[in-house]
């Protein structure tokens, strides 16, 4: 009988700017699994740089999943600067909270993917955050995605393409503590 995964058992820890040197290639290894089948894509290849960059501002918040010593799914980002987020654009009028955490990426190893787990980095990661809002992208190629994130409080508030070579994203937009 095959053991079934549940995002029960799992260890989640929090980590910081001053622990991206021992949580960085964790990061890098379990975006490698969640992406493997996209790792062709430059973008894709490209998210160490992400790693060092969103791991280099002094707020970076991050939370990683254990199943033992085996990081299978993490969740970070980094409180923007108030009004000067990009989201903003989007709206009209733009809301007047200013705070906003930028939650910049989820990965989860494809094993462990529809088991909660996903939910459950999410939610450790917000769940303490103090800010008003937070803010997100998704592919546009992932409607699953999105209507993931929408069923925890997340709706679209535009399109965009950070990068030249970056996919375009729906711009989502939620209030914090997430309902």
């Amino acid at each position: 009988m095959e053991q079934s995964l549940s995002a029960a058992d799992l260890v989640v820890r929090r980590f910081s700017k001053k622990d991206l040197a021992q949580i960085r290639q964790a990061l890098i290894d379990v975006h490698a699994d969640a992406y493997v089948d996209a790792m062709d894509d430059e973008f894709n290849q490209r998210f160490p740089w992400f790693v060092d960059h969103w791991g280099g501002n002094p707020d970076f918040d991050c939370v990683i999943a254990f199943d033992g010593d085996e990081a299978v799914a993490f969740a970070y980002g980094a409180p923007s600067t108030p009004y000067r987020e990009w989201w903003r654009e989007h709206l009209h009028p733009a809301p007047e909270q200013d705070r906003t955490f930028s939650y910049s990426e989820l990965a989860v190893r494809t094993e462990w993917r529809k088991t909660g787990t996903a939910e459950l980095v999410t939610r450790a990661l917000l769940g303490e955050r103090d800010e008003d809002l937070v803010v997100l992208l998704v592919d546009t190629e992932h409607p699953r995605v999105q209507a993931m994130y929408e069923s925890w409080g997340f709706r679209k508030v535009g399109q965009r393409q950070p990068f030249p070579d970056s996919p375009v994203y729906a711009v989502m937009l939620a209030e914090l503590p997430l309902s």
